[in-house]
């Protein structure tokens, strides 16, 4: 499903080059939930940038579904993200002014349609049908993260990118959103990479890799 090989990426800095990734080699199998950790600086949000096509890389290839996507320019790169990749952000990123439904909505209208019905079920699959005419500010932290996440799943994108997605939540909140992508990974198969630093959202996934200084240094089955 992805394959990184022999990526790196670095910034100028004046008259420095500051390097970020040293030569990433990372296969994420189909239907895989895979976990990538590591201290700030490791180069986690750099991975997350070059995996969700939100940026591409110094050197190296990378590939979604066969497809090498390494060298596509802005446009093409949007439409990846479009039709492959679903997102679930740390600060949820909804839209204060619409309902949780008209939110979701939007994640369909980013893929060229919209199916209110459709939006509706990606609700009800997280557990919120009954909250769906509510705005985000009458909803608690875990259930805008919700929403959130039946955004990612509404388009059924072939690939889920969380970052962090528990960051902003509490214990009992946070295990609720664990559990949630837990069920849907094991319900529906899709691929799901998720960016954390807590260990115990890590160990619900099938494989956790581990960062440093721009490196893989190991990885583990749980």
């Amino acid at each position: 499903m992805i394959r990184l090989q022999d990526i790196t990426k670095s910034y100028p800095m004046g008259s420095r080059e500051l390097v970020v990734l040293r030569g990433i080699n990372i296969h994420i199998k189909k239907g895989e939930m895979a976990a990538i950790m590591g201290p700030s600086g490791s180069g986690k949000s750099t991975i997350l940038n070059l995996i969700g096509c939100l940026d591409t890389p110094s050197s190296g290839s990378y590939y979604i579904e066969d497809k090498e996507v390494s060298q596509l320019n802005s446009r093409e790169l949007a439409q990846v993200r479009a039709m492959k990749i679903g997102f679930v952000f740390q600060q949820f990123n909804l839209l204060p002014r619409l309902s949780a439904l008209a939110n979701v909505e939007l994640g369909m209208r980013y893929a060229g349609g919209s199916d209110r019905d459709q939006a509706m079920e990606a609700l009800d699959r997280v557990g919120l049908a009954d909250r769906a005419k509510h705005r985000p500010t009458e909803l608690s932290g875990g259930e805008q993260q919700r929403v959130a996440i039946a955004r990612a799943l509404v388009k059924n994108p072939p690939l889920i990118l969380a970052d962090e997605p528990t960051g902003n939540l509490d214990s009992h909140s946070g295990k609720e959103i664990v559990s949630i992508l837990s069920t849907l990974h094991d319900e529906q198969g899709v691929t799901m990479v998720i960016i954390t630093h807590d260990a115990d959202i890590a160990h619900h996934c099938q494989r956790i890799i581990h960062l440093m200084d721009g490196m893989v240094v190991s990885e583990e089955i749980p």
